[in-house]
């Protein structure tokens, strides 16, 4: 008796072990991906990519849904929005450290702004001021790059 329940318990431990080993692998094999260990905040990038123009694109995609320059106090901070932003900050994350020198504080700016602005818990008030922080740095990427 006492070894039947020895036995059962141990065939139980290999089948648990036998199911969570190629479950762990993938958990594993995930976490070493090149996006995750290269600091790729994007898709469908080449790291060939001039760093200005992913840059640059990724602010004009965004200003496509931001209201027009002064009309800050009326964006409507929906969804869309907030993607696009944290797309423009993926893109900033990756790319601008390629940018030239003289852009870094308008790139840390940029990362700045928009890791509150693409986030829905921060306050209407903060966003807002935030939104203005974020057009002044972008300006200041978009005449760096021209």
């Amino acid at each position: 008796m006492f070894k039947d329940a020895v036995f059962k318990d141990a065939v139980r431990r290999v089948a648990a072990t036998a199911l969570l080993v190629p479950l762990l692998s993938i958990v594993a094999a995930c976490q070493h991906t090149p996006a995750a260990s290269a600091g790729r905040y994007s898709t469908g990038g080449d790291p060939t990519d001039d760093p200005c123009a992913r840059v640059v694109s990724a602010i004009g995609y965004a200003d496509l849904l931001l209201k027009p320059r002064g009309q800050e106090d009326d964006q409507y901070f929906e969804d869309a929005v907030l993607g696009r932003l944290a797309e423009a900050r993926g893109i900033t994350l990756q790319y601008g450290p390629a940018l030239p020198d003289s852009l870094a504080p308008a790139v840390r700016d940029v990362e700045t702004a928009t890791a509150g602005l693409s986030r829905a818990d921060v306050p209407r008030p903060r966003k807002v001021t935030l939104l203005k922080q974020y057009r002044a740095a972008a300006d200041r990427i978009k005449t760096g790059c021209a």
